[in-house]
């Protein structure tokens, strides 16, 4: 595989992502002319939420991740209960139960969705098409430390990889680790080395200010 952009073969049958994706927006289509007809909700409450859902960004994420660098009581508050925390940045997820993973000098965590793209999206904002590829989704379970290298991430042989797999309920946020030559950097500057790609697991923070 030479990138994530890329059409890629598989020994395996898969259904068409395009077939897949055409059934859920007729099906969505359908859903939201019957919730306008039966008064449910109105055509501008439905743009308003679609507007919203696609301005977030992952800024988001990167505020929680940074204030957890910084802060040693929210990051305790973080592992223990992460839908807590993000709700005191005001990030809401009341139907997802979120859970963050640690990432540590010898453990090296991942995210995937093998079925489908179910994603943080309050906090990361819309998936990258590489996400909801069927390459990333088969091949990171298989060969991780392949997959991370194809994102420009090695990882010595001593670092356990860990993959988790997302679900309609229950999605990840990794916290990757802080650089270590940023202890002069404040919170909005620790926030700019924190991407979408390191939230994922594909990618490594590093500082680049």
């Amino acid at each position: 595989m030479d990138s994530f952009g890329h059409d890629h073969s598989h020994d395996h049958p898969h259904q068409s992502d395009d077939k897949i994706h055409a059934y859920y927006q007729i099906l969505g289509q359908a859903l939201k002319e019957l919730l306008i007809e039966k008064g449910i909700v109105s055509a501008s409450e439905i743009q308003y939420a679609m507007e919203r859902r696609e301005a977030t960004t992952p800024a988001n994420g990167a505020k929680v991740v940074a204030r957890a660098w910084l802060d040693s009581e929210y990051r305790k508050r973080l592992f223990m209960d992460a839908n807590s925390a993000a709700a005191e940045f005001g990030i809401e997820l009341p139907t997802t139960h979120l859970v963050a993973l640690e990432n540590t000098p010898k453990i090296h965590n991942v995210v995937v969705c093998t079925l489908c793209s179910c994603y943080p999206r309050d906090l990361l904002g819309l998936p990258p098409a590489w996400y909801k590829s069927k390459a990333y989704r088969s091949r990171v379970v298989c060969e991780p430390r392949e997959v991370l290298k194809e994102f420009g991430t090695l990882l010595p042989d001593d670092v356990e990889v860990r993959v988790h797999d997302s679900t309609a309920d229950l999605r990840y946020l990794v916290v990757p680790m802080r650089p270590d030559d940023t202890d002069d950097l404040g919170e909005d500057a620790l926030r700019s080395l924190i991407t979408r790609d390191t939230m994922i697991g594909v990618a490594l923070a590093g500082r680049t200010i």
